[in-house]
Parts: C-alpha cells; structure tokens; sequence
C-alpha cells in the first residue's frame, strides 16, 4: 500500500497566522481568551486549550473586563471592537488580510446601495463567524444566501451587490449569481441592470479546488482530514467525492474504518484549509499501520 499526504492540503495563511499568533501569546504567559473556536477543527482546538487558551462565546466576552481576547482570522464585526473598547479589552487581532479587505469592500458597497435603496447579498453560510463580521459592516442589513431557496429574500426590483463569503465554492457561487441575474431578467422584461457581483472567494481557497480533482484521480481512495464544522471542508471534500467516489471524510484517525481499503491500494490524505499537518499525518500512519503486518504499507 502507499499512502500519500497532500503537499498542497492544510492550514492557509490566516488560520497558520493566527495560530502562531496564539501561541506566541500564551508562551509570554498571562490568559488568553479566543472568541470562538480558532479554527473549525476539533482536534487542534482541544491541543491549544490544553496550552491554556479559552474559548469563549460573544455572551461571555460582555463579561469580560481588563483582559486579552484573541479575534480569529474570521474576522468580527465593529460592534465587537466597540465593547473591547468600553470593557478595556486588549484585542489581539488576528484577522485575516483577506477578510479584512472584503469587509471594507462590503462596507463601501453597502453605504453606496444605501443611497439608492439597493441590497447587499452575501453567499455564505448564516451564522458562520466570516458572514457575522461581513453583516455587521452592513448594520446587519445584507441579506445571507446558501440555497436557491434563500433568493426568496431578495427583491429583484431593486439593486443587488452581490459578494461571496471567502471560504465557499467557487462553482456554487457563480451557480447563485447565474440565478440572481436570470430573475432580475424575469422582473425587467430581459434586461440585467443595477447587478453587481464580486468573486470574493480566496484565492487560497478556490486555487485548491483544480489541485484537489488531480490530487483525487490519482489516488484509489481518497480520505479527506477536516472538522465536522468546517465549512471550507465540506466544499472541498465534494471536489473529492466528484472526482472519486471512494472519497471518505473523516475527523480524526479513529473514524476511519479498515473496510475502505485494500493491501494494493494508492491512498491519498488531504484536507481543508482548517486543518493541520500533524492531524493528516495521524491519519496516514494510522493507515500504514493497519497494513504494516502484510508488509505492503509505504
């Protein structure tokens, strides 16, 4: 059997960033709270609370006083600087540049749609930390679309500036767009007019996407490394699953059920931007090792 890790999976920029950055402030001691989970993976998560960080929820950080609180590379919306500021919190901010530029992108776009009583549509998951702190550059005016469904909430009639949460499809997003303009046609007698959309995918992300349909053409069976919450690993484990149907998604190295593979298989290992080296690592010699008696693993 071989088994092989994908060079071009785990941690993206902004998650390693602010990881290091977490580290880099707990080992100069003191306590750490992080708002949320700084990363959507459960494994990592529980490592670094064993190093002392604490992960906090919005309610708990009202609380908080003359401390200092971690922001997540999800960025926060500014009501969150606001209170750091009223509580005397230290931010130690670690948002990412990407989320950083697209939330002043919609915060530029939303004050020119108020002029003209248009509306921010944000492709993204509700509720995600990304799409909270994007919302509040709107006064959580900007409407959160997923589905086709979701279009219900818009009103064709008026302008639409539409953006993307940096972690989702690229497929699915020009798919959403594609409908946008079709029912703005179907209000305007077939003419797309006030419709402006923005490709705000990262390109961290969406470069992964052609790398990981090769990556899983080469392999027998693919078993993709990500957090249940993750939603850039449930984009990227589909391109998987797409391209080779014996595309499994697993956690950790414990949910991984022998049955899937054979002595004479080729295993690849990835995984989401969320998730770390070591943890797909566990996985492929977990693999190796419930071979190594057959003397087939590599």
């Amino acid at each position: 059997m071989n088994v092989t890790i994908d060079k071009n999976s785990g941690y993206c920029f902004g998650v390693e960033f602010a990881i290091q950055m977490a580290e880099d402030e707990m080992d100069q001691g003191g306590e750490l709270y992080c708002l949320g989970d700084i990363v959507h993976n459960a494994m990592e998560v529980d490592r670094l609370t064993k190093k002392g960080l604490k992960v906090i929820n919005r309610e708990q950080l009202k609380e908080l006083r003359d401390c200092k609180v971690l922001i997540r590379a999800h960025g926060e919306p500014p009501e969150t600087y606001q209170l750091a500021l009223n509580n005397n919190i230290e931010l130690v901010d670690a948002s990412c540049p990407v989320v950083l530029k697209l939330q002043n992108r919609v915060k530029s776009a939303f004050d020119k749609m108020e002029e003209v009583d248009g509306q921010i549509v944000i492709y993204g998951q509700e509720g995600h930390a990304e799409v909270v702190g994007l919302t509040g550059q709107t006064r959580d005016k900007a409407i959160v679309v997923t589905k086709e469904e979701d279009l219900e909430k818009i009103d064709f009639n008026r302008p639409v500036t539409l953006f993307s949460q940096t972690t989702k499809s690229t497929k699915g997003f020009y798919r959403i767009s594609a409908l946008i303009e079709e029912k703005m046609k179907e209000q305007k007698g077939g003419e797309v007019v006030n419709y402006d959309y923005n490709d705000s995918i990262c390109r961290q992300v969406s470069n992964r996407e052609p790398q990981l349909q090769k990556f899983s053409k080469e392999h027998d069976v693919i078993v993709f490394v990500s957090g249940k919450k993750s939603s850039n690993g449930k984009a990227l484990y589909s391109v998987c699953k797409a391209e080779n149907e014996k595309s499994y998604f697993v956690e950790n190295e414990l949910e991984l059920d022998p049955n899937w593979f054979k002595a004479t298989d080729s295993v690849g290992i990835c995984g989401a931007t969320s998730t770390p080296m070591w943890l797909m690592e566990n996985v492929a010699t977990y693999i190796k090792n419930i071979f190594a008696e057959t003397g087939t693993a590599s």
